[in-house]
Parts: C-alpha cells; sequence; structure tokens
C-alpha cells in the first residue's frame, strides 16, 4: 500500500471551542435543512422544561418575531451566574460557550431531564448569527451577547427583579442554514405535544411576523388522557373509555393512557424524559405484553374463547388502538444512531406490572370496553386468516410472487435495484407517453386506472381483492403489510406522477396511504417521490420555456411584451408528448422531484386520519385550514 507523504501531524486540525459545531453542524442538529433549523428551538425548550420537571416554573413563553428572531423565556430557577471554581467563569457563560457543560450529568441538579439527550444551548449559540442572554436569578438581571458562539459583551449585572427564570432570543445564522424561515405549524405541534405530556405545565407560541400575530395557548389538566382523546378525535371510538394510568415506582415515573377505536390501525406512541423514542424500547415492550396478558386472561376468565381457541395474538388485540407511553426516569440509555430507543431493561416490567395490575380490576368493572376489544380481536383473527387465503390465492395467480409481473407493467432493462425507477402514473395515455418517453434503461412504467382502494377503511383481506393494489404490490415486488421485506424491493426509487388537478391530488394521497399505513419502510428508507410536472409552457419569440408555479410565471412575464408570448396550460399529464413528459418530468438532469419524508409521525398518521378517514367534518376543516397553501387546483 503506498504511503501518502502529505499526510503528518500538520494535517491533523484541532478545532477550539464551538468550531466544530459551525464546522460540522449536522453532527449536532442532524441538518442544515428545516429540521435543523427547528431543532434550535426545541434545544432551548427542552432546557426550560427540564425546569419544570424538577418543580421550578409553569410557563414557557416562545415568540417568532419579524426577521426570525426567536426568544424563550421560562421562569424557572434561572442558569447559575456565580463563577465556577475550575474555570473561573461565570456558570451561565460557561454553559454557553462549552459543549457538554450543564448541571445534569451528576444528577444533583436535575433529577429527571430530557435536555440531557439533545445537544445543548451551547449548539444553539454556536449556529446562531447572534445571541442575547437574560438571566433572572437571585434578585437581578444577568445579561450578555454572543455573535457565532463568541461573547461579544460582558457577563454584566444588572437592574433588581423579582421574577426568575432565563430568557433566551437568538437568530439562526444564514451562513449554516439553507433557509431560516420557520413553519407555526411545526413549532404549534411539538409544543402541544409536550403539553400533553408534562400536564399543567402552559407552553405560549406567539408569531409576530404579520400584523396580525397568531397565538396558541397549550396547558392540559388531564395530560396523557387529552392526548389520546386529541389522537382520536378523526376517529369512531369502541367505547367512551380513555384507561389513564399513573404511578412512580422508586425513581421511575410512569403514565399511560389509551383507548380503542374502530379502525384497523395501531397507534403506539412512546416517550422517555418527554423524547420521542419513535424506535420504541423496553417501556413498549412492557405496555404490550401488559395488554395482551390482561385481554387473554380476561376472556379465558370469563368464557369468551371457544375451547379450541387459541389465545388471542397481541397483534389482534392492538387492533384500533391509540396508546400513549411516557416514562420519566433518573437515566435514561438511548440506543441505535438515532437514539430514539429506549435501553433501560429494567423499565420493561416495571411499565408491564404497573399497566397489568391495573387492568386486573379496570376490565372486571368496564365489561363493555373488555368484552369490545375481545370481539374486535376475534375479528381481526378471522380477518387475518381471510387475509391468509386471499394472500394465497392472489400467490396462485401469481401477484405476489416477485417472479410475476404485472401485464401492463413496461419493465426497465436493469435488474440493479439501486439504479431503477418505477413511475406510478395516473391512466393510460399519461402512460403511454411515459412508455415512450423514458430511459428504457433504468425506468419503468405502471399506468394505474382510476383510484386505488381508500386502505384507510379496509382491511387486509379486502385491500388484496383490489386490482389496482395488486399491481402495485406485485410491481414493486416486496410484499405487504407484516409480510413486507424491503430487501426485495425491485426499484429503489418509486415515483408517483399525477395530473396537477384535484383527482390527481386524490390518487396521490391514495397511493401514500397504502405506502404508509401497509409499507411504511418505503417512505422512512426515502424510496418515495412525487413528481413535479411543469403547469405551463411559454413561448416567447420561438424559446419555449417550461414553469412549475404561477409565481414563476408572473416573474417570467414582469419583463416581457405580452403579444409575443404564446402560453400553454397544462391540465393534465396526457397533454404533453413523450419528448416533453421526459425532457420536462423524467429526464434526471432536468426533473423536479419531492422526496416523500415524515418529520413528525404523530402529525403524518393525524393527516391521514382525517384526510382518508370517515369523518367528513374533518376533511371539510382540514382544507379550510389549509386552503392558502393550496396552489395549482382547478376547482
Amino acid at each position: 500500500m503506498a504511503v501518502d507523504k502529505q499526510y503528518n501531524a500538520e494535517q491533523i486540525q484541532v478545532l477550539e471551542g464551538l468550531e466544530a459545531v459551525r464546522k460540522r453542524p449536522g453532527m449536532y442538529i442532524g441538518s442544515t435543512g428545516t429540521k435543523g433549523l427547528h431543532h434550535l428551538v426545541w434545544e432551548i425548550v427542552d432546557n426550560s422544561i427540564d425546569e419544570f420537571l424538577a418543580g421550578h416554573g409553569d410557563k414557557i413563553e416562545i415568540k417568532v418575531q419579524p426577521e426570525e428572531i426567536i426568544t424563550v423565556r421560562d421562569y424557572g430557577r434561572g442558569i447559575p451566574v456565580d463563577i465556577h471554581s475550575k474555570k473561573g467563569l461565570p456558570a451561565a457563560q460557561l454553559v454557553l460557550t462549552t459543549l457538554h457543560a450543564g448541571g445534569k450529568f451528576d444528577g444533583s441538579g436535575y433529577k429527571v431531564s430530557g435536555g440531557l439527550h439533545g445537544v445543548g444551548v451551547s449548539v444553539v449559540n454556536a449556529l446562531s448569527e447572534w445571541l442575547e442572554l437574560e438571566i433572572h436569578r437571585d434578585g437581578y438581571v444577568y445579561r450578555q451577547r454572543y455573535e457565532r458562539g463568541i461573547p461579544v459583551t460582558e457577563f454584566e449585572k444588572g437592574e433588581k427583579t423579582k421574577e426568575t427564570g432565563t430568557q433566551i432570543r437568538f437568530k439562526a445564522d444564514e451562513e449554516i442554514f439553507d433557509d431560516i424561515n420557520y413553519k407555526f405549524e411545526t413549532l404549534s405541534t411539538r409544543l402541544q405535544e409536550s403539553a400533553f405530556l408534562n400536564k399543567n405545565l402552559e407552553l405560549i407560541l406567539i408569531d409576530d411576523r404579520k400584523e396580525e400575530a397568531k397565538k396558541v395557548d397549550y396547558c392540559y389538566s388531564g395530560g396523557l388522557e387529552a392526548f389520546v382523546e386529541h389522537l382520536n378525535e378523526s376517529q369512531d371510538p369502541l367505547t367512551d373509555d380513555i384507561v389513564y394510568i399513573e404511578e412512580e415506582i422508586d425513581d421511575t415515573y410512569v403514565e399511560v393512557a389509551f383507548q380503542y377505536n374502530k379502525s384497523y390501525n395501531e397507534r403506539i406512541y412512546t416517550f422517555a424524559n418527554n423524547i420521542n423514542t419513535h424506535d420504541g424500547g423496553y417501556h413498549l415492550t412492557g405496555f404490550k405484553t401488559s395488554i395482551t396478558k390482561a385481554f387473554n386472561n380476561y376472556a379465558k376468565d370469563n368464557n369468551l374463547l371457544k375451547k379450541n381457541d387459541p389465545s388471542l395474538s397481541g397483534r389482534d388485540l392492538r387492533e384500533g388502538l391509540t396508546a400513549v407511553v411516557s416514562v420519566k426516569l433518573t437515566d435514561p440509555q438511548f440506543e441505535g444512531q438515532t437514539k430514539t430507543k429506549l435501553g433501560n431493561s429494567e423499565i420493561r416490567s416495571i411499565v408491564e406490572k404497573s399497566v397489568y395490575e391495573f387492568l386486573r380490576y379496570y376490565l372486571d368493572t368496564h365489561t363493555k370496553l373488555a368484552r369490545g376489544v375481545i370481539d374486535k380481536a376475534l375479528e381481526a383473527v378471522r380477518a387475518r386468516k381471510a387475509a391468509k387465503k386471499a394472500r394465497e390465492l392472489t400467490r396462485r395467480k401469481g401477484v405476489l410472487n416477485s417472479n410475476s409481473l404485472p401485464g401492463k407493467l413496461s419493465d426497465c432493462s436493469s435488474r440493479k435495484a439501486e439504479e431503477c425507477e418505477l413511475y406510478l402514473v395516473e391512466g393510460d395515455s399519461a402512460g403511454g407517453s411515459a412508455k415512450q418517453g423514458r430511459n428504457r434503461k433504468f425506468q419503468a412504467i405502471l399506468p394505474l386506472k382510476g383510484k386505488i382502494l381508500n386502505v384507510e377503511r379496509s382491511r387486509l383481506n379486502k385491500i388484496l381483492k383490489n386490482a389496482e393494489v395488486s399491481t402495485i404490490v406485485t410491481a414493486l415486488g416486496a410484499g405487504i403489510g407484516e409480510e413486507f421485506n424491503l430487501d426485495k424491493l425491485r426499484y429503489h426509487k418509486v415515483i408517483i406522477m399525477t395530473d396537477a388537478d384535484v383527482d390527481g391530488a386524490h390518487i396521490c394521497t391514495l397511493i401514500l396511504t397504502l405506502f404508509y399505513r401497509y409499507m411504511p419502510e418505503l417512505i422512512e428508507k426515502g424510496h418515495v417521490y412525487i413528481a413535479q410536472p411543469p403547469l405551463y409552457k411559454v413561448t416567447y419569440r420561438k424559446t419555449e420555456k417550461y414553469l412549475y408555479t404561477d409565481k414563476q410565471l408572473e416573474s417570467y412575464l414582469a419583463d416581457k411584451d405580452r403579444n409575443k408570448i404564446s402560453i400553454q396550460r397544462y391540465k393534465g399529464l396526457g397533454e404533453m408528448n413523450p419528448g416533453q413528459l421526459w425532457k420536462t418530468t423524467m429526464d434526471p438532469e432536468n426533473r423536479k422531484l419531492q422526496k416523500v419524508e415524515i418529520d413528525d409521525e404523530i402529525v403524518a398518521d393525524d393527516v391521514f386520519n382525517r384526510l382518508m378517514g370517515s369523518k367528513a367534518r374533518l376533511r371539510r376543516e382540514f382544507i379550510m385550514k389549509n386552503a392558502d397553501l393550496a396552489d395549482n387546483i382547478d376547482i
């Protein structure tokens, strides 16, 4: 192996202070996109929530001000201001300028901490154009200003005050972030979630960026009960019962709430010290085990199962379940690269015992719930058996056999999944143009006739009977539901290409619902995209230009002689010939693809419930609320 003589001690770079954060921001906040930008707010808010958990301050105010300035004010104890004995600096300045400096490591400052999971206020400071710190503590106000993580004023003791708490005001650095515009809905949703998880904590969000300020105020005395009620708003409940369990065992606090509805989906959200543990962990395992054991024991004790019936499986007993499991513990251990799985093994038995012991007595006095859940589970068993038969039948027909492909699929010649793309195209006309215009080496075309089944309102046995759904499943080759195997996926890009009208949007949503409910890994691993065809072809002095939005059209026309312009509005993909479709929508060099991602699983789940569920009122409310975001929709 050749030795690179240029690689020596001089190439070893030592980054001082917060330089490392500015050099590699993605390592600390995940990305420099929208998600990373909002992460700055969560870091500050989570620290304030830790104060509340420690018993200090029950109100936190968050303001978004003009020029995208964020102010977070809490009424806790305030960051300590005395001089640190080893560093010779005010403790507050140390916290703002040093990674891993804080009062959460020895367990004496905070018994329970969620902020410890994050990267701290020092990273927010490093990634801000400027940050202003104001502390109300020990009868005085203390202030300091920083620019890109560096103090530019002394840590000053100011006027007297009777208040306590910390205020941090900052502006994210445009040199770091792709865009520093905060989304009100993103902030609002996360703060509401935090209010549910911390009952009696008031979280106030004010948006002052427009003439008429927006304001939301969240505070829930019901805690997780209110959370579950909110989550199930778009569902028809099986019974009115919301089961609520709250218990403190040694240093561990367990809070659980759940309710059954008439849907076929299972929704369990878990948290540890207010951190959303997307990948579950031992608290989730303990909860699932307790549900299975409690309902099976009730069924057996009350002779609700036939002699030859096996015990009901956990999967069957969780159909239609909406639950939130929250634990707070002194030393949380998180697993995985994203640290969204709780690894404390002792928490399993704590949650299991707490929930099971409660349900043993609760079910005896709430027989309508107990029998309703067991009846629903027995229906789920029958449906699962029917789905199994449907799978076997469709396999014999070749539908779920990865070696058999649907007749209307125009496949690509490459067999390397990582370079292959599948276009799901609305209509035979557009499908025909796409087939002629595509690159046959790596692009496959599957035209879809009409709208597929709304899987939100159906069990799998019915879903498998839908011709269009079966065709999609067959083409992808990875199966469906619990049999889905991402390793068998035949195309690493699945691109939904529909018309830019109401019907096209509906078809796109139906397909996304199928993926989200029965092939979630397809979205989670970044395989799903939405094509962005142009809305206009503008010809000006024999020069053709394709434009994708009304704003682009307005901008393009601003300085042109309108008499010399010809504008063609594309109402459907079928209006483009193969060459135009390739040039504008399918050519990797020119096309615009929107990647489908899930920023917040709770929000995503709620949107699918509202849009695709049985309650028309919720769809109408959603449309009215988001009407100003609608674009390019023909009425």
